[in-house]
Order: C-alpha cells, then sequence, then structure tokens
C-alpha cells in the first residue's frame, strides 16, 4: 500500500490540529503517525491510493476553525509498518513558527461552563482543543503541556483520559484542567477563595466597589459600567478626565440594547478573537462618563470563563450585565500580569483584587478595532491576532528585529517572508514599559527561533526604543518614521510598487532635523524622496504643545493675520494679551520652539479654534472631538462650501494649511458653526491631499497611493481622501488588520529590513 509524508506548515499549533488529524485518519482507515515539529505538523499515512487522496484533502482543506494551513508537501515514501494511527512525541525542528494566539472560550465550552452536570460546571478555566490561552501561557515550541504554565498543573485522571483518548473534545488539549486540578481563584492578599472569592467579586461589584481581574494576558480594572459614581471614581482615581473605557457586556442581546450593530461586525464581536470594537451608542443604560463627549463606546462580549462567571454566578447576586474592563495599569506603563505588579501598581485605584495563580508569561492587551468600508480597521493589535505573522512575496536572507515607535509600541521579527508583530507593548516614556519591551523582545526570539542580524530602528536621537536597539549590539538602521508608516501600509497590502505615500500623524523626526508630521512621500521599498507636506508652523512649548492645541493655534493666526493677530486670539478665547505676548517671544526668539508639520498638532489647532478643545487630557482627544463635530454636521448636511486649499507646485508640494487655519478662523468669528466648519476643515484638507498627490502623479506617473499615520485613524479623513483620489483612478492602499498609528510601525521597519538585505543605507 502507498504511503505518504505530509508536511503542513501554518496555524497548525494549539488549533487541535493533532487530534483533528488522528480523527481524520481513523474515520478514513488510515494508519501511521502525526506529530508536531514546531515549525510544522508532520503526518506520515498509509492506506490505499483513493483514501489518501481523500485523507490529504480533508487536512490541507477541512481544518479545524482556528486553523490556517499556509502551504504543504506532501511525498511519497517507502512503505512503513504501521498498523494504528497515533500521535506520537513533538520534537522541535527548524523553520517557519506559527504561534497560535489566545483563543475565546467557544460556544461549547461556555455550554458545559454553565451545565450542572458537567463536571467542569463553573470551572473558571474551562477550555477544549479549539479554545484557551495559547501565546501567554507558552514558554517554548512546540506547544505542549510541559512547555507552558499549565505545567504547574498536573492533570487529574479524568482529565488525563481526555487528553489521551481521540474520541473526546480535549484529545491533545495542552491547558486542559477541572475544578479538581486546574488553577484557582482568589482574592489577593486575604484567604478567600474559589466560588467565595467570585461571590465577594460581584457583590463588591454590585456595591459600587472597583476590582481588579487577572485574566488572559494580564489584570482589567472592572466596575459596574451603569453605576456612575463608580465610574466617575474610577476615573478620578486613574486620573483620565475623558479617555474612553472599554465595556464588556453579557452577551450580544445586552450589546444590541446598548450599540448600533452594523453588517459584519458581529461575526468579530462573537468570534474567537473577541476584540474590542468601537460600536454608536444608543441612548441605554450606560453610565454618561464611559466615553463623555463621544457618539462611540468600546465594547467586547466576555472571552474568557471566569469573566463570564462574573456576569453570570449561582449565588442570588444582582450583577450587572455591563462592565467597565480597562487595562489594569498605570497610564503608560504595561499591562500588570501577577499579584505584586498589581498591588504595587494599581492596587490604589481598587478595592479587591481577583486573582488566579496560572501564571502569564506573555502580556496581551485587549486589541481596539474601529469599521472602515465594511472591514475591520484595527487601532491596537493585540490579543486575538498577536504574534500572526503579515506574509508577503519576498523572502528574506537575514533574520531582523524592528524596535517600533515610541508610542503604542509593538516591535516585530522578520524571518524569511514572514513579519511577525508583537502584542501591543505601550508607551516607552515609562521604564517599566522598556523593560517590558526587552523581555518580550527575547521571549518571542526564542519562541519564534530567531537570532537577529539587523536591528532597525526610528531615527530620533533621543527615542527609549534606539536605546534599546543600540544595546542588541546588532547592525543598526534607523528608518525615516513616516516612510516606516508608508512601508507598513505597503506591508499589510503585500505591495513592491513605487507609490505615493501620505503619512499623516502627530510627530516624528525628519532627516533635516526638522518635527515632520504631515508628509507627502514618494517611495518604494528601498527609498523615499520628501515631495510634499503641509506647511511648516511654529511648535512652541515643547512637551506642552502636544497637548494645548491653543499654542498651535495662536501662531497659525500669528501666520495668518499678522498684525490683527492678538485680537483675533482674543476673540477666539485663545489666551490673554499677556499670554500671546509671551507665546510671539518665544516663538520669534526660537525659545523653546521647533519648526514642525505635524498634522495632529494641525487638527489640535483647529480644534482650539473653534472652541471645541482647547487642550487635550489624552493624546488624539482634542482631533477626536473635532471629528464628532464634522460628523455630527455631515449627518444633518450633505454639502457645504469647502475652503480652496492653495497648492504650491513648484517642486516640493506645500499644502497651505496656516491660510486653512486662518480661513477657519475667520469664518468663525463671523458666526459660522463649530460643527460645519470643523466639517469644512477635513474637506479641505482632503481636497489638498489629494491635489497635491495629484501634482505630483502628473510628474512621474504613478498612480498608487497609501494613506498611514495616526491621523488616518480619523475615518471621515480617510473616506474624504480614499474617495476622492479613487474617482481620479488612483489605486488606494489602507490599513485593516495593522495599525495606521504608531502601533504599526514596526511592521514597515521590518519590512524595509527584507527588502534591503544588501543595500542598507
Amino acid at each position: 500500500m502507498p504511503c505518504l509524508m505530509i508536511r503542513l506548515y501554518g496555524i497548525v499549533q494549539g488549533v487541535g490540529f493533532r487530534p483533528f488529524v488522528s480523527r481524520a485518519a481513523d474515520s478514513l482507515g488510515v494508519v501511521g503517525t502525526v506529530a508536531n515539529k514546531g515549525s510544522y505538523v508532520e503526518i506520515f499515512a498509509k492506506a490505499d491510493a483513493q483514501t489518501l487522496e481523500r485523507f490529504v484533502h480533508i487536512v490541507k482543506n477541512e481544518t479545524p476553525e482556528r486553523a490556517v494551513v499556509i502551504s504543504a508537501d506532501v511525498r511519497e515514501i517507502q512503505d512503513t509498518d504501521f498498523t494504528s494511527f497515533e500521535i506520537i512525541e513533538s520534537e522541535k525542528e527548524s523553520g517557519d513558527i506559527f504561534v497560535s494566539p489566545d483563543i475565546a472560550t467557544c460556544d461549547k465550552c461556555r455550554q458545559e461552563l454553565f451545565d450542572p452536570s458537567d463536571r467542569r460546571y463553573l470551572h473558571p478555566f474551562i477550555n477544549c482543543t479549539q479554545c484557551g490561552p495559547r501565546l501567554t501561557i507558552l514558554d517554548s515550541m512546540p506547544y505542549d503541556r510541559e512547555r507552558t504554565t499549565m505545567n504547574d498543573f498536573p492533570m487529574c485522571e479524568k482529565c488525563a483520559y481526555e487528553y489521551t483518548h481521540a474520541h473526546t473534545r480535549r484529545y491533545d488539549a495542552q491547558p486542559v484542567c477541572c475544578n479538581d486540578c486546574g488553577p484557582q481563584v482568589y482574592i489577593a492578599g486575604r484567604d478567600i477563595k474559589g466560588a467565595d472569592a467570585i461571590t465577594l467579586a460581584r457583590k463588591s461589584i454590585m456595591n459600587g466597589s472597583i476590582i481588579a481581574v487577572k485574566g488572559i494576558g494580564g489584570f482589567h480594572l472592572c466596575c459596574d459600567a451603569a453605576n456612575e459614581q463608580a465610574v466617575s471614581r474610577l476615573r478620578k482615581l486613574k486620573n483620565r478626565p475623558a479617555k474612553p473605557f472599554a465595556v464588556m457586556m453579557k452577551d450580544m442581546q445586552t450589546l444590541e440594547r446598548e450599540c448600533e450593530v452594523k453588517p459584519g461586525q458581529q461575526e468579530f464581536l462573537t468570534g474567537y478573537q473577541k476584540p474590542i470594537l468601537l460600536l454608536e451608542k444608543k441612548q441605554g443604560r450606560l453610565a454618561p462618563s464611559i466615553s463623555p463627549d463621544n457618539p462611540s463606546v468600546g465594547v467586547m462580549l466576555p472571552y474568557a470563563p471566569l469573566q463570564m462567571l462574573l456576569f453570570d454566578y449561582p449565588d442570588a447576586v444582582q450583577m450587572t450585565d455591563c462592565l467597565v474592563m480597562t487595562s489594569g495599569n498605570v497610564s503608560g506603563a504595561p499591562i500588570c500580569r501577577n499579584d505584586e505588579d498589581a498591588q504595587e501598581q494599581i492596587g490604589a485605584y481598587c478595592d479587591l483584587i481577583l486573582s488566579h495563580d496560572r501564571r502569564i508569561l506573555i502580556r496581551a492587551d485587549d486589541s481596539v478595532m474601529d469599521w472602515f468600508d465594511g472591514k475591520p480597521y484595527m487601532i491596537r493589535r493585540s490579543r486575538g491576532f498577536a504574534p500572526l505573522p503579515v506574509m508577503v512575496s519576498k523572502k528574506a536572507r537575514l533574520q531582523s528585529l524592528a524596535i517600533g515607535g515610541e508610542l503604542k509600541n509593538t516591535f516585530c521579527i522578520g524571518k524569511n517572508e514572514l513579519l511577525y508583530l508583537s502584542s501591543y507593548i505601550g508607551d516607552m516614556a515609562d521604564i517599566r514599559t522598556v523593560y517590558a519591551l526587552r523581555e518580550s523582545v527575547g521571549r518571542m526570539q526564542e519562541l519564534l527561533e530567531t537570532r537577529a542580524e539587523k536591528c532597525v530602528c526610528d531615527m530620533h536621537p533621543k527615542y527609549n526604543t534606539v536605546t534599546v536597539a543600540q544595546e542588541t549590539g546588532l547592525p543598526l538602521v534607523r528608518l525615516q518614521h513616516h516612510y516606516a508608516h508608508i512601508l507598513s501600509c505597503m506591508a499589510e497590502n503585500d505591495c513592491d510598487e513605487k507609490l505615493i505615500g501620505v503619512s499623516f500623524d502627530g510627530t516624528g523626526y525628519g532627516t533635516d532635523g526638522t518635527i515632520w508630521g504631515g508628509e507627502i512621500l514618494l517611495c518604494d521599498t528601498h527609498s523615499f524622496e520628501r515631495a510634499g507636506s503641509i506647511k511648516p508652523f511654529r511648535q512652541v512649548g515643547g512637551d506642552a504643545s502636544s497637548k494645548e492645541g491653543w499654542r498651535i493655534a495662536v501662531q497659525l493666526i500669528r501666520d495668518s493675520f499678522g498684525d490683527d493677530a492678538q485680537l483675533v486670539c482674543e476673540k477666539l478665547s485663545l489666551c490673554d494679551k499677556k499670554t500671546f505676548r509671551l507665546q510671539s517671544v518665544m516663538a520669534d526668539k526660537g525659545i523653546n520652539t521647533v519648526t514642525s508639520t505635524s498634522a495632529g498638532r494641525l487638527f489640535d489647532a483647529v480644534s482650539a479654534i473653534l472652541g471645541i478643545r482647547r487642550s487635550s487630557t489624552f493624546e488624539g482627544e482634542s482631533s477626536m472631538c473635532l471629528e464628532f463635530a464634522a460628523e455630527r454636521f455631515e449627518k444633518q448636511q450633505a454639502e457645504c462650501e469647502k475652503t480652496a486649499v492653495r497648492i504650491d507646485g513648484s517642486g516640493f508640494e506645500t499644502i497651505d494649511t496656516t491660510s486653512l487655519a486662518g480661513e477657519i478662523a475667520r469664518r468663525f468669528i463671523d458666526g459660522e458653526g463649530a460643527d460645519k466648519l470643523a466639517f469644512v476643515f477635513h474637506a479641505s484638507l482632503a481636497d489638498g491631499i489629494v491635489k497635491c498627490c495629484e501634482s505630483i502623479s502628473r510628474k512621474t506617473g504613478v498612480k498608487k497611493c497609501a494613506l498611514s499615520g495616526g491621523v488616518f485613524q480619523n475615518k471621515l479623513l480617510l473616506r474624504l481622501t480614499k474617495q476622492q483620489l479613487e474617482a481620479l483612478g488612483f489605486e488606494v492602499l489602507i490599513h485593516s488588520l495593522v495599525p495606521a498609528n504608531d502601533g504599526g510601525i514596526a511592521l514597515g521597519q521590518a519590512y524595509y529590513a527584507l527588502c534591503n538585505t544588501d543595500n542598507d543605507k
């Protein structure tokens, strides 16, 4: 009888692939073996030719829901003496590795969780072959129990039987456990465990308390999302006056009561990733301060059994169906992952800590996504998605490490044609996040069996990420920030053509030593030319200017109105006479002043001019509120008169955003509404971008554009720009499952390394 060796590459670790192969073989009468080789699954199969053909088709195309076979190598080998089909001991071999992200609790496990007749009734760590923790508990590959933190919990006799018998749902499920042999929940610092701990947590929430809850990838801070007093208290304790809180809702019925759900969104809300999804709020039961002055709220469904038990437990507590579930961390620091971190860093924010004794090896914040053009539009890519790689057509000869950006940091490891973007790390201003980056890079390189031969980082001389990159001792490539944004979009779209990159964000270090942020680049995967930008302005006040848009507004008004600027600033309530003079002196003498083309600061300035937000309490607040105002107007009135934006087409394209801001100010003083002018600003800026791209295209013949950078999280600007470019015949690349913001920078850096093995500059 013929015998085949089948090697399957892809997402075949931690997704129940070997049990699936074993069942397929048993159903067809195939004999042989299946083993996890770390970088692939290897199958030896013996049967008649027709049966083998059917078997190969099944293992390649009818895989478990969470599995993805990217490639297959099928070869006929010499007849081997098999008498049955077995899962055999895993062996580690080198090659491309695909580490499964953590998988949300499946429907069957949820049903068992609440079935009093099931032996895992109310078990806070129920899982099966198809669901449960993966990345966060994994110490090394191949993915087997002894190489996870579940090795701390020896299986009882019943679990061991399920683990070793193919007819069970937990055959070869590495995290398998039950109430008798699995991890335990408890109240940190108190002798309260199991059911008593869960009941106390539920009672505390309903009494208005704030609790910390240890999840799959770290801690959440949790309170009743319908209790305004509790939500307001959490805001005060966390010093977070306005930034929206994420809300976990009990089920889809609750979610549809509170939010508008568009076609396609339920698939992501209920799927195995269960990210936070931004949805339009209804007039429901949520506390007003959940997302103040914001038409949307970030919502998710429970994805871990302990979360499900917080909502539903047989203890007579009348429980809310909406819980605040915000990351358990100090602002800017990485999410807490153990009791010591939680007690030290967020203990002052909460009244008790509901924890458990399953160790978390790799942090994983919740993923956050918006929705654009009927598809996900990622904001933070983490749990459920990382570290699945982005695959491109080119193949690198050297392995690389890309350190990423200073804000919203992720890193990326490049190996062959695969670019592994990490889970969200955080903002590098906090030294704890720097430590977390170093640790995570080391652990991921071990898991992926990589040894980087070069490192890519940002050009900024004072970034902590650059220091981390230098510490590696690897040959270093310093890549311009906005070019990396465009390369990130190109990598996600597997593009290797010359294009016009519109890279709009807050700030990045330019090749001329100034602060860039509103850039039009003519680029390919090897180099770029700065072909245009918004008009440079003076950014006064150092770090304060990134939070206080009125400072930028004052300088734009000065440049637009000349001698009348002081009076205009007073009319707009931007500042008083004394402050205006101080800002003017600082700008004119270059005191704590830089030249900038930051698109993010431009948005902040227009928000201040229109009296929407003079300053921001969190990154992007002023710009977000400007967008919300524009969208309110658009809903009421489809069209309005735009302001013509001049383009200086003499070689370098300059979008005259200074005059645009001045015109917005003049019209506001003359009595036009803030919402209308917010829309005028968006529409006019989109026109300016399109004119700039059109001018560059006429000179170069390039008809492809990429839109990237944090400003393009603004879906109104994204839509207006994309639609106009496409109407002119441009092909437009945008992001989807990789963030447009700095969370995607590392992918662009890694793509550059992949494409430039021999010609680094």
